[in-house]
């Protein structure tokens, strides 16, 4: 594992999940959760005074889905929606996607390789069974949008996703760090690809810092090259603050 800086009782740390927690799979159904990151992300959650949130463009079944029993506060769809406590919220309404949803939809039909997936508030485009149809999966959601008012399409890695405009990740961490009992404390993000940076950049103007995990530029001041290394980070770091206690 790569050295990265000391997790200590002072700071608030914020997840992403696929490519972060656990390793990218073909189909998003398809991703399996390594042992002992439960057990893990369980023990830093109580270490952390419960400052602790996975940030991820799933949706938040699916993130309480993987990581049963645990139920950690969550920014799921990009910030879309928000879990500080028990109860889950809408940080912004849904935008009339039909056009987009249809589109995706008609083009799948087309072409086996891609997966719709429908959230509350965005339609993803997956192509990462059928890469050669990137330009062909761009051109067809960029014109459904056309159709829809305050949208913008995001990328990510064999994926695109129309979405809310100005929902973001790092918007979703400034909101958290507002709230007990992640106010007062310093931010860390994880995350591993393009979508990330938006969190990465918004930790670093709180005065905290970014872990990058994979290859690709960034503006993260950390990095660590795969998923299992940033899970070693996380034991390590487990094992450290229980020793403080």
């Amino acid at each position: 594992m790569q050295l990265l800086p000391t997790l200590t009782t002072a700071h608030a740390l914020f997840l992403d999940f696929d490519g972060t927690l656990t390793e990218l799979a073909p189909r998003p159904e398809a991703v399996r959760i390594a042992s002992g990151l439960i057990p893990t992300l369980s023990s830093l959650h109580a270490q952390l005074g419960g400052a602790l949130a996975i940030v991820t463009g799933r949706p938040e079944a699916d993130i309480d889905g993987f990581l049963a029993p645990l139920r950690l506060p969550l920014a799921s769809e990009h910030g879309a929606q928000y879990r500080l406590f028990d109860t889950s919220v809408p940080a912004t309404a849904p935008p009339a996607l039909e056009p987009v949803l249809q589109a995706a939809q008609s083009l799948a039909a087309r072409h086996p390789g891609l997966l719709v997936e429908t959230k509350r508030v965005s339609v993803a485009l997956h192509f990462r069974l059928a890469p050669h149809l990137e330009s062909l999966c761009h051109d067809t959601l960029v014109r459904a949008m056309r159709e829809v008012d305050g949208v913008e399409l995001l990328r990510g890695k064999c994926v695109f996703e129309v979405k809310p405009r100005g929902v973001h990740k790092g918007q979703a961490i400034i909101d958290f760090m507002t709230q007990p009992p992640f106010a007062g404390r310093t931010p860390v993000f994880v995350g591993d690809d393009v979508t990330d940076e938006a969190g990465f950049a918004a930790v670093q103007s709180l005065g905290g810092w970014g872990i990058k995990v994979g290859e690709g530029p960034t503006m993260a001041q950390h990095r660590c090259m795969t998923s299992a290394a940033l899970r070693g980070w996380l034991s390590s770091a487990r094992t450290t603050l229980e020793r403080e206690r």
